[in-house]
């Protein structure tokens, strides 16, 4: 007699010009384990099914690759419980305005599904509908300055591939999709059968650096305010000295307390952090293209000894300076 298992529907929204991976990495995911459940059946009590839909009213979904996907009708036709939603990302942010009946959907369907997930600029859906308010969230990080700023009541945080706060689950873009989705395995099933899908898929479980898509700070050439874009260039060349609040605001003629209230308000970071992530980049640059020793690094990156450099690189990428050496040097090196 045939066991019958609890149905977990998996969807895949996609806007019309999303990237292809966006759409397939998370799918690919879901279906392998789907193909693979046969091997922990006695230890898995549901069953995935997994759909592709528009969000738009037509069935075809063209991509920003020129390949087009044929899914299964718009997402005003589902009539099964959605036990995770996952957004695919919008060719531009701007988009989601067009697409009012989807903001109006997703308010209206939260609260009925176990788990809401963006990927890259997909966030804004989430936003728009209100569903991250308060919430500290991931974006691209070419993205994350434009949704900061439309969206001042959202905690964004490009620091990680993907971020999880209760049931909203967002992810950098393009292969973190397929990270966020191993991670949604491993709640699901376990860590043995999600390791087992990622060597299946030939995937790191979890990247090393704590799923860091992009540590090193915002471009300066990207900066508005010119003071702080001259100070943020000057640091590049001196952040291996001993800084303080005091000398930077010295430096752009400003007032120590008006200078870190304007520096955290317009690069949403404190002097401090900021300085820290440029230091802990630095030293990832070292480690990888060169065979300096970590108390060499250490100096040389303003992050004074060994012992302090790994609580920097535990607090900001969540692993230590030998861990990430090992992990990102070449095997053909």
């Amino acid at each position: 007699m045939r066991k019958e298992y609890e149905v977990r529907h998996i969807v895949i929204l996609a806007p019309e010009n999303s990237t292809l991976l966006n759409i397939a990495g998370p799918l690919e995911v879901f279906d392998k384990a789907i193909d693979k459940f046969d091997a922990v059946e006695e230890k898995v009590e549901f069953r995935y099914v997994t759909h592709v839909v528009s969000a738009a009213t037509r069935k075809m979904i063209p991509t920003s690759g020129g390949l087009s996907i044929l899914s299964e009708g718009s997402f005003k036709a589902i009539n099964y419980p959605i036990d995770t939603l996952i957004l695919s990302a919008l060719p531009q942010a701007e988009n989601y305005e067009s697409n009012s009946e989807l903001i109006e959907w997703l308010k209206a369907e939260s609260g009925n599904i176990r788990r809401i997930c963006s990927i890259c600029s997909a966030a804004f859906f989430l936003a728009e509908a209100g569903l991250l308010d308060g919430k500290e969230v991931t974006t691209h990080w070419a993205k994350s300055e434009e949704l900061a700023r439309m969206y001042p009541q959202v905690k964004v945080n490009i620091s990680r591939i993907f971020s999880k706060d209760g049931n909203i689950y967002t992810a950098g873009g393009i292969s973190s999709g397929m990270d966020l989705a191993l991670a949604l395995l491993e709640e699901d099933c376990g860590k043995s059968f999600a390791l087992y899908i990622a060597r299946w898929m030939v995937l790191f479980l979890r990247r090393p650096g704590n799923q860091a898509q992009f540590t090193t700070p915002l471009d300066c050439q990207n900066i508005n305010n010119i003071s702080l874009r001259k100070v943020c260039e000057w640091l590049l060349h001196h952040y291996n000295e001993d800084l303080r609040v005091e000398t930077l605001a010295e430096y752009v003629a400003m007032s120590p307390r008006n200078f870190a209230r304007v520096f955290a308000r317009d690069l949403h970071i404190t002097p401090a952090k900021y300085i820290d992530k440029l230091r802990v980049d630095n030293a990832c640059q070292y480690l990888l293209e060169t065979q300096l020793s970590l108390d060499e690094i250490a100096s040389r990156c303003g992050l004074k000894n060994t012992d302090n450099m790994r609580r920097q690189f535990l607090k900001i990428l969540d692993t230590t300076p030998a861990q990430y050496r090992r992990s990102f040097i070449s095997s053909f090196s």
